[in-house]
C-alpha cells in the first residue's frame, strides 16, 4: 500500500422517519441504515451504525489476518469471527466502548497452533480500524485442528 492518502466515499440519503440509504459510487450495493431499536424511534432489523462500526473492526480484522497469514505461510482451512460491539453511556455520551472479537481458525497440523495463536494476536495489533477507534479491543481466540 502507498504511504498517499486514500479515501473512502460513503452517500447518505435520509428516507423517511430514522431511516436512510447510504452508497457508495465504488460499489455496487445500497444499505439502508437506521437508528438501532434500543433508542427512541428506532427501528428493528436494519443495519445501525453501531452494527456497522462492528462490522468494519470484524472485517479489518479478518483481511489483516488474511494478509498476515499469507505473509506468513500459515496452513489453516477456515478463518470465522464472531464480533460484538459494546454501546454504553459514559458520562453523559452514548460509546462504543468496547469491541470483541471472537476468532475460530481451523489448522491443519499441532505443530503450527503457537504460530497461528501469534499471528491472529498480530493480525489485531496491525487492523487499521481498531487502531482508529478509542473502543477496547478484546480478542477471545480459538484454535481448532482438523
Amino acid at each position: 500500500m502507498s504511504t498517499e492518502a486514500h479515501y473512502y466515499n460513503v452517500n447518505l440519503k435520509w428516507l423517511e422517519d430514522r431511516k436512510g440509504e447510504i452508497n457508495s459510487p465504488e460499489l455496487e450495493q445500497i444499505i439502508e441504515v437506521a437508528t438501532p431499536p434500543q433508542f427512541s424511534k428506532g427501528i428493528e432489523n436494519i443495519w445501525s451504525p453501531e452494527h456497522l462500526l462492528t462490522a468494519a473492526v470484524n472485517s479489518c480484522y479478518m483481511t489483516t489476518f488474511l494478509a498476515i497469514a499469507e505473509n506468513s505461510r500459515l496452513d489453516y482451512s477456515a478463518f470465522d469471527c464472531n464480533a460484538k460491539g459494546k454501546l454504553e453511556q459514559v458520562e453523559g455520551k452514548f460509546l462504543m466502548t468496547e469491541m470483541i472479537l471472537e476468532p475460530i481458525l481451523v489448522i491443519k497440523n499441532e505443530g503450527d497452533r503457537e504460530k497461528a495463536e501469534r499471528i491472529l494476536q498480530k493480525s489485531e495489533a496491525a487492523c487499521l480500524i481498531s487502531n482508529s477507534i478509542k473502543s477496547k479491543v478484546i480478542l477471545s481466540t480459538t484454535i481448532i485442528l482438523n
